[in-house]
């Protein structure tokens, strides 16, 4: 059988806050594979039941629990103990009645937060990639790895609302002003403002968005923006 590459574990010193794990308990921690995420934005599974819900008490409970099956990402299940859960991921486990999503909120990456359980096939993903494939059709790519073949209108930047697990387009959330826009990354994540206006990138600079964060302003890169819709989220985000 071919092995996987890659470490299958990390320094704790080296892991990410957001995890939120002990950094004087044993040397090491299992660390996520490639997979959906970027390493750094993304925690792996066991971790997330063990150190983020605090819903199982070590390691061996973790395993117990994923290799039986009862976990579901995105309404799949998934028996990796490395698989990368990020931004926007659902989480649902068996027997357990709530149902969680990872979004960035008070300055961290991600964290999770109890959803109803009728938005636990709604998910937000950003369009990071367009592709004209075979008679004219478009291929699109997402933030978590999925892409999808779609006549549906879109740029670079907005953000659809899909249905997981098939991935129907639901609809289509642009990058434009006027919208509100929730900040993924930096020392605002997880804030909400509206998207004043667009700057186009230069050689230099990248594409950035004024966005109004109550009674200031701040100007960052487009790619930490995601466009949530017109007054207020469509979907739950706190």
């Amino acid at each position: 059988m071919v092995s996987i590459s890659g470490s299958k574990k990390l320094k704790r010193q080296m892991a990410p806050q957001f995890w939120g794990i002990t950094r004087k308990d044993k040397r090491f921690v299992i660390t996520v594979r490639p997979g959906p995420h970027k390493k750094d934005h993304s925690v792996p599974t066991a971790v997330f039941l063990r150190d983020m819900l605090k819903i199982v008490t070590s390691l061996r409970e973790a395993k117990t629990a994923i290799y039986s099956g009862k976990v579901k990402i995105d309404g799949v299940v998934r028996k990796s103990l490395h698989h990368a859960i990020g931004l926007m991921d659902i989480v649902e486990l068996e027997n357990v009645p709530d149902v969680y999503r990872l979004v960035p909120t008070e300055g961290k990456l991600l964290k999770p937060i109890k959803i109803n359980d009728s938005e636990k096939t709604k998910k937000l993903v950003r369009v990071i990639s367009k592709t004209t494939i075979n008679k004219g059709k478009m291929q699109i790519g997402f933030h978590d790895g999925r892409s999808t073949i779609s006549d549906t209108k879109v740029n670079v930047g907005d953000v659809c609302l899909i249905q997981v697990p098939d991935q129907k387009i639901l609809e289509v959330i642009k990058l434009e002003t006027g919208n509100h826009g929730l900040v993924t990354r930096g020392i605002n994540a997880g804030q909400i403002g509206k998207i004043e206006s667009i700057e186009e990138g230069t050689f230099i600079l990248p594409k950035r968005v004024i966005l109004s964060l109550g009674d200031r302003k701040i100007e960052i890169p487009a790619d930490i923006i995601m466009p949530i819709g017109k007054e207020e989220p469509i979907i739950q985000l706190k």
